[in-house]
């Protein structure tokens, strides 16, 4: 069997590329969350709290993000560096203010709950999974994840999967059986995509 080996000298992500990887990752999440909130839908990790957060103040999804999210970037911080940090912050402003731009441009109607959380599943792990690639995170439990996969080997679609099904347990008091069936199926899909795309070891860019 051929083992294709790493080259020894890795060339990194140019500046220009993670700028455009960060609106590109932080557009593909935040057209995921907001086909999730058309069909009042959840999603896992700290969007998801946003999310129930939303439903029971009515407070705008975008800003409840942005501020829950502040704490975690002690730990990126300390743990992950400035760099990074100062990329997920960036990331996660940029899936805040897109989250309510998106609806000033497109108007859904009539969706099917489990198509439109199996695509912003997809869409949402695509998005967590470009930001991953260029060093950076969505913010919260992705902190958490990213920090779990560099310091411990943990694969990062593990832990935000782990982190996820607390979530969405907590959601049972506040969204209709069948939307949180078709949420968890698009939360699987998400940790899904992550898990076999973002390994230790896999990519050198």
């Amino acid at each position: 069997m051929t083992v294709i080996e790493p080259p020894l000298e890795v060339k990194k992500h140019a500046l220009w590329e993670d700028v455009l990887a960060l609106v590109v990752g932080a557009f593909m999440m935040s057209w995921g969350i907001y086909l999730l909130k058309a069909i009042s839908g959840v999603s896992g990790g700290l969007a998801g709290v946003a999310f129930l957060t939303t439903y029971l103040t009515h407070w705008g999804f975008g800003v409840v993000y942005f501020v829950i999210n502040i704490p975690f970037y002690y730990l990126a911080v300390k743990r992950l560096g400035w760099v990074f940090t100062v990329k997920t912050l960036t990331a996660v402003a940029l899936v805040s203010v897109g989250s309510s731009l998106h609806p000033r441009f497109i108007q859904v109607g009539d969706l099917s709950p489990m198509y439109a959380a199996i695509f912003a599943g997809l869409s949402i792990g695509m998005g967590m999974l470009v930001l991953f690639r260029h060093g950076a995170s969505a913010g919260g439990f992705g902190i958490l994840a990213a920090y779990a996969q560099e310091r411990f080997r943990i694969r990062a679609g593990f832990v935000q999967g782990a982190l996820d099904l607390v979530v969405v347990l907590a959601s049972l008091a506040l969204v209709d059986p069948w939307i949180l069936l078709c949420s968890v199926v698009g939360a699987v899909l998400l940790n899904f995509v992550i898990a076999i795309n973002h390994r230790p070891g896999r990519y050198f860019g």
